[in-house]
């Protein structure tokens, strides 16, 4: 919602806020600040939070203020690209123990600038954890860098980006950046109401990926998903519409996907 509906006018946060109940989300994705929760609260939403971490020394204060603020999971984006897996693993291991002292529930990310940003050292970090500790890694799952990384083609996307269905099904957390084989952001909708091909073929994946999960354990009956759809960070193209009316199509068009997933799973 940033720049919405334009850098000159946009909203404040309890506008967004109010917004994003209106438009049917459950809640809100953010660095939860008091204001986020006092808004979020008075409209029923619940609240999920996320940071950049070098690991468990540095989060710490960080996950005990999210946590004093009504947040119970976390989203980590761990360290650097240039991070080896060993480093990263140990620091993931102290990270979620560390915050499971808290009562929060942090999940890693992969992600791009990030020590999970490639397939390979994603799963040699999650081959080293479950070593170390026995139990599979929480992940959030943002497979759209994974895609990119490899100019992934929409025909690849079930085989190549469900190749970890264990870790996959273990989540309780989904950021689902719709994505094609060139851009990890693609858009959701063409500014007059219909979906491009390109989300198209994005949805077609989420269906598989729900239907994946679906078939697991499904970890506290509960799966977070955020239609993430970002105007920062070099994301959004120019010519793209904004991405906050776009985020609530996707949120319709993902919903359906998950009732189609719910279907073949029976």
């Amino acid at each position: 919602m940033i720049g919405w509906p334009s850098p000159r006018r946009e909203w404040s946060v309890a506008r967004k806020i109010a917004a994003i109940a209106e438009a049917g989300f459950d809640g809100v994705c953010a660095f939860i600040t008091p204001e986020i929760r006092d808004a979020a609260t008075r409209h029923g939403l619940e609240v999920m939070s996320g940071f950049d971490a070098q690991g468990a020394a540095d989060a710490l204060p960080r996950l005990r203020a999210q946590r004093d603020l009504g947040v119970r999971f976390i989203n980590i984006q761990l360290l650097d690209h240039d991070t080896s897996p060993a480093v990263a693993a140990r620091a993931a291991v102290r990270l979620i123990r560390a915050s499971r002292r808290l009562g929060v529930s942090v999940h890693i990310e992969t992600h791009r600038d990030t020590a999970t940003e490639t397939p390979e050292k994603f799963t040699e970090i999650a081959r080293r954890y479950r070593r170390a500790t026995g139990e599979l890694m929480p992940v959030t799952w943002d497979h759209s860098h994974f895609a990119v990384s490899k100019h992934m083609m929409p025909a690849e996307y079930p085989a190549r980006l469900l190749a970890w269905p264990e870790l996959i099904q273990a989540s309780q957390l989904f950021h689902l950046r719709p994505f094609s084989s060139q851009h990890c952001q693609v858009p959701v909708t063409d500014g007059h109401g219909r979906l491009t091909p390109e989300f198209g073929d994005y949805l077609r994946f989420t269906e598989d990926l729900f239907a994946c999960w679906l078939a697991g354990p499904r970890p506290g009956g509960e799966l977070w998903v955020c239609p993430e759809l970002g105007m920062s960070h070099g994301y959004h193209v120019s010519t793209d519409p904004h991405c906050w009316p776009d985020a609530v199509r996707a949120r319709t068009e993902l919903l359906g996907a998950w009732r189609r997933a719910s279907r073949r799973s029976r």
